[in-house]
C-alpha cells in the first residue's frame, strides 16, 4: 500500500516539475479532446451524430463481450476488440441509458485495439461498440440483461 502511494507522489512530482519547466503543457497530460456534447447526448442517435458516426456498417471484425445476465447494473464488465485495420477509436454505448455514451477510447497507432471497462446500466439494454478505422465507422452489439436486486429474475 505504501509503495503505491510513493509511486503516485513520485509521478505527480515529475509531472509537476515538467509542467513548471515548460516541457509539458497541462493539455498534453490531461484530456484535451473532451467533447461534452457527445457525453451529454440524450439518445443513441444524438451520440452517434455528435461523434460523426452517422453512417456505420455492422462488422464481424468488432467483438463485444460481456455477461449475458448482469446481476448488478452498477458494474457491468464490457470488453471490445477490433480486428479492423487502422482502428483509431473505440466507443461503448448503452442504448437505454439516459446518456448512451459510456466510454470512448482513442487508440494510438501500433496499439492493440482492445479495451475493457465496467459500465453502468439502468436496465436490460443493447450495448454497442462503435469503432472508427480509416475514417469509416463499424458497429457490433450485444444484449445484456440486468436483473433487479440481483435475484436472477
Amino acid at each position: 500500500m505504501n509503495q503505491n502511494r510513493r509511486d503516485a507522489l513520485r509521478i505527480g512530482s515529475i509531472l509537476g516539475l515538467a509542467i513548471t519547466a515548460g516541457l509539458l503543457k497541462p493539455s498534453d497530460v490531461f484530456a484535451a479532446d473532451w467533447q461534452a456534447n457527445v457525453f451529454d447526448a440524450k439518445s443513441l442517435e444524438a451520440a452517434l451524430k455528435a461523434m460523426g458516426g452517422d453512417t456505420f456498417t455492422t462488422s464481424k471484425d468488432v467483438a463485444v463481450t460481456g455477461p449475458d445476465i448482469a446481476e448488478n447494473g452498477a458494474v457491468v464488465p464490457v470488453s471490445v476488440s477490433s480486428s479492423v485495420p487502422n482502428t483509431e477509436m473505440i466507443a461503448i454505448l448503452v442504448e437505454k441509458n439516459p446518456n448512451p455514451l459510456s466510454a470512448s477510447f482513442n487508440i494510438p497507432a501500433g496499439t492493440e485495439p482492445a479495451v475493457s471497462t465496467r459500465v453502468k446500466m439502468g436496465g436490460t439494454s443493447n450495448v454497442h461498440a462503435l469503432v472508427k478505422a480509416d475514417g469509416k465507422w463499424y458497429v457490433a452489439s450485444k444484449e445484456i440483461k440486468v436483473t433487479l436486486g440481483g435475484c436472477g429474475g
